[in-house]
């Protein structure tokens, strides 16, 4: 009778050593899981394969910033921006999902996973570099100032204190002005469209933004002019995504070298923005195949 008692006690000893043994390892496991699915959860971005894999590549563009991302009278994006991402999208072999996007949320639109690349007039500066990734530029850029022919500002130095500038906020613009003119205030707004409403309202004496831009509003409106048509440094625009998503910046990369090979950019230009610019302009805004014209 002792020994077979002494046996269970055996059996049931090494039955719940193995038990915790067990339990252990499985901790340990979903323990290994849990952490893994806790970092993957901080990777937002989609990979280049992911990409393919799902059909559909999702690109932030402006809806509102005519001739570079812009939606016509039939709801079809347009503009610079827009011709350069379909051809992404034809040479991925994907359909593209538009992303309506203003200045301040092109940031926040990489690192939420919301858009896989920003078009949008990204202009590269050290300060945005920390958060996103850069591809190659394709377009040259600098700050411009446009205001009404009744009051052409053509110098920032001994600025009215009561006059106010109109800024989109999240724009290299701002920063500028904060960083080198801090006395002069500033007006800002979250669209082009808020903007440029803000300007033709008379609501601030002058605008500041990429000469791009504000070069094409008095182009294309009566009573502005450029009074200072380059502002600050010479800047360069590029492509952008998530920061670590090496698979995609690196595809973009060989896609703007590829594309300068074949001068894709000035048809892009001809077709786009041409109209509103002419000729004139090409050669110093087109940055083709990711160099920088010298």
């Amino acid at each position: 009778m002792k020994n077979i008692r002494k046996l269970v006690t055996v059996v049931l000893t090494l039955s719940l050593t193995l038990s915790l043994a067990a339990c252990g390892s499985e901790n340990s496991s979903n323990g290994s899981v849990t952490a893994d699915r806790e970092k993957n959860q901080n990777v937002v971005y989609r990979t280049l394969d992911e990409i393919k894999e799902s059909g559909t590549i999702n690109i932030g563009v402006f809806s509102d910033k005519n001739p570079f991302g812009y939606v016509d009278e039939n709801g079809e994006y347009q503009g610079y921006d827009v011709y350069f991402a379909n051809r992404i999208g034809e040479d991925l072999g994907v359909k593209i999902n538009y992303i309506s996007t203003e200045a301040a949320n092109r940031i926040e639109y990489l690192q939420t996973g919301k858009a896989d690349i920003i078009l949008a007039n990204f202009t590269v500066t050290p300060q945005r570099a920390e958060e996103v990734d850069f591809a190659l530029p394709y377009m040259n850029v600098a700050l411009g100032v446009v205001s009404p022919d009744s009051r052409v500002i053509e110098s920032l130095d001994s600025w009215n204190a009561e006059d106010q500038i109109i800024v989109i906020s999240g724009t290299t613009a701002e920063t500028y002005l904060i960083e080198n003119y801090p006395d002069i205030p500033l007006q800002k707004y979250d669209s082009y469209a808020t903007a440029k409403n803000a300007l033709e309202n008379g609501n601030g004496v002058a605008w500041v933004n990429d000469n791009t831009e504000v070069i094409a509003f008095a182009l294309q409106n009566d009573g502005y002019t450029v009074g200072i048509p380059s502002l600050g440094s010479q800047d360069s625009i590029a492509p952008a995504v998530s920061k670590g998503n090496n698979t995609l910046l690196d595809w973009l990369n060989e896609e703007i070298i590829s594309l300068g090979e074949e001068q894709f950019f000035h048809a892009a230009y001809k077709a786009t923005l041409a109209d509103t610019y002419g000729l004139d302009y090409e050669d110093s805004l087109v940055v083709e195949g990711g160099r920088k014209n010298k």
